[in-house]
């Protein structure tokens, strides 16, 4: 099950300032080191709902994981940024419109080898991909709208899985397991008794933890989203876009 959404909290302006997209777009010279490696951090973070566009498309396996790889093969070699409007940039409608135009150039069947040769901007795990690809459910969303959902959901799995490691690393992995359902909407089946039971305190202190949790995942969230947008007003907004997207 996906993880909700929270509510809105805050973001300070000083640590925004060096977050992945905006140090990008603020870049003058885009092939500068700190910003090609922003570039491609959230590439390869973010990739999969990309492929999952394709697919939707109506390309094959092979053809989406050749397309998806060639297009992120000349996203950063080449100076695609500079159409990108800073005043309301967001990387998740810079990688749909500059795929959508990558696509409109690649209609012709051609070979990986003829779109970036041997170079591999990322190492894309395409079975992987496909495999879950397979496992979602088929509707009758278009390849736009199965974009913007396959992104909120990769987003939260992110999120999820970057606060399982801070718990996993401050030796709490157990506490985690039982606390999770209450980040995936299954809170009302773990009542705070049974909480407490399995975490072997009080109630109120397991109250207290499940607080602590959501107020991390949300801290998490935000941060994660920060790095996909250019200014602070962005985030809320985003926020928001999440939810509509999930709920729709």
């Amino acid at each position: 099950m996906t993880p909700s959404v929270p509510d809105s909290g805050k973001t300070s302006q000083s640590w925004f300032a060096t977050t992945h997209w905006s140090m990008v777009l603020a870049a003058q010279d885009k092939q500068a080191p700190q910003s090609r490696e922003a570039l491609e951090t959230l590439c390869a973070k973010y990739w999969y709902p990309l492929y999952a566009f394709v697919r939707r498309q109506g390309y094959s396996a092979d053809a989406a994981g050749d397309l998806t790889q060639g297009f992120f093969a000349q996203c950063l070699e080449k100076d695609w940024l500079s159409a990108v409007d800073q005043r309301k940039g967001r990387f998740r409608s810079f990688l749909l419109v500059a795929m959508k135009h990558f696509l409109s150039k690649e209609r012709a069947k051609q070979r990986a080898q003829k779109r970036g040769g041997d170079r591999r901007a990322l190492r894309l795990d395409v079975q992987d991909a496909e495999t879950r690809y397979t496992l979602e459910p088929q509707d009758d969303r278009t390849p736009e709208q199965y974009f913007e959902r396959q992104w909120a959901v990769t987003l939260l799995e992110t999120v999820l899985v970057g606060l399982e490691r801070r718990y996993r690393k401050e030796g709490k992995s157990e506490p985690f397991t039982i606390l999770k359902p209450c980040l995936l909407g299954q809170s009302d089946r773990l009542p705070y008794a049974d909480l407490s039971a399995q975490l072997g305190c009080t109630e109120g202190a397991a109250r207290v933890m499940v607080h602590r949790l959501k107020k991390q995942y949300r801290e998490l969230l935000r941060e994660h989203i920060a790095h996909t947008v250019n200014s602070l007003e962005d985030i809320d907004a985003e926020m928001q876009h999440l939810r509509d997207v999930l709920s729709g």
